[in-house]
């Protein structure tokens, strides 16, 4: 029998430096598979993706919801996709709606919402709005890469502190105190309050995992900056992976209660619909020894599949495993002093912002 011709071998997929998926998996409403192939030339993607921003035209930017797992109904995203590339991020299947793949493209192919602020200014003073803790990044980071130059997550700030709006953030980078002089500004009323995600303090994993995002040192550091500013921090211990930083718990805790942080949080792996097979592709990429172990002890948090969406256990999971998880986070966090939680701020400030177009008010 003849040989198939390397020519037509699909090639594995390797990873890619800085950033955290492997592939460009087709998304769920995609009619084609894609796989990369040798063809004898140099592949065309064998370089690293460059990030593009394209302009989002969405008309609102306050998005609701109902979930019982979330402490907040409204929140807002100023951009879709992120550049941090963390592998395990439960947004990358929003990109699928938008055509694009939940892999690559959704750390490479990031959509900005530059009115964003003119939205919220007319959102806020519609008649009847009430309001509450708006959360900002519940779904992408604010702060990142582009918010450098970009400047809308400062922007929004400056509408929620001119109208007195509260507002929780919701971050891994250190790029939240370049803002600094708003929030204490805020939290000095009441009106603010930031939750930082610290996932690992192994540089190795986290450069891996979330390898456009700031490094374990730096996110304590801007713990500490904001906490001495008197703003307050929660850190967030999200996600907690079986078998691979799940034993980083108490150490994680520690750190930011000693960097300042006054309240934590612990959420267990989600992989819902693509990300599963992402996240395969990382783990046989990066810790094959490992991949076995961390699978099964999910499936053992998930009645033995990698996801359940069930509300009131997507977030923490069931089992043994999640159980211990669950008792360890309790144990160090009343040890820590990391309990004082509260994640309602001062609604009763609020002022309706002024009308911008010729039209004066009435009082």
């Amino acid at each position: 029998m003849s040989k198939v011709s390397p020519a037509l071998d699909e090639l594995p997929d390797l990873p890619v430096k800085g950033r955290g998926a492997l592939s460009n998996r087709a998304g769920r409403f995609e009619a084609a598979e894609r796989s990369r192939v040798d063809d004898g030339w140099t592949p065309e993607d064998s370089g690293r993706p460059a990030t593009r921003v394209f302009a989002d035209r969405s008309r609102g930017i306050i998005a609701r919801n109902q979930s019982p797992d979330v402490p907040f109904d409204r929140s807002i995203n100023p951009y879709r996709g992120c550049e941090h590339g963390c592998v395990y991020c439960f947004a990358r299947p929003t990109h699928c709606y938008l055509g694009l793949s939940a892999g690559l493209d959704f750390e490479t192919q990031i959509f900005a919402k530059h009115d964003a602020p003119d939205l919220l200014h007319e959102a806020l003073g519609r008649p009847g709005y009430k309001p509450s803790t708006l959360a900002l990044g519940a779904v992408t980071d604010p702060y990142q890469p582009i918010e450098r130059d970009l400047g809308i997550t400062r922007a929004l700030l400056e509408v929620l502190w001119e109208t007195r709006h509260p507002v929780t953030i919701i971050t891994k980078s250190a790029g939240v105190l370049r803002d600094l002089d708003l929030l204490a500004a805020m939290a000095q009323e009441g009106l603010a309050k930031v939750c930082l995600s610290v996932t690992s303090l192994d540089a190795d994993l986290a450069r891996k995992m979330e390898p456009r995002a700031a490094t374990p040192p730096r996110r304590l550091a801007a713990i500490a900056g904001l906490s001495e500013a008197g703003v307050p921090v929660a850190v967030l211990t999200a996600p907690m992976i079986p078998a691979l930083n799940d034993h980083e718990l108490e150490g994680i805790l520690e750190a930011a209660a000693g960097a300042g942080a006054a309240s934590a949080s612990c959420v267990l792996l989600r992989l819902p619909l693509e990300i599963a097979g992402l996240f395969e592709e990382w783990l046989a990429a990066h810790y094959p020894d490992k991949r076995k172990r961390v699978l099964e002890l999910l499936r053992e948090t998930r009645g033995g599949q990698l996801y359940d969406s069930t509300w009131g256990k997507r977030m923490t999971g069931k089992g043994v495993f999640a159980e211990l998880l669950a008792r360890r986070f309790q144990l160090a966090v009343k040890r820590l002093g990391l309990n004082r939680r509260s994640w309602h701020l001062d609604t009763t400030k609020f002022q309706p912002p002024r009308p911008t177009g010729p039209q004066l008010s009435l009082f």
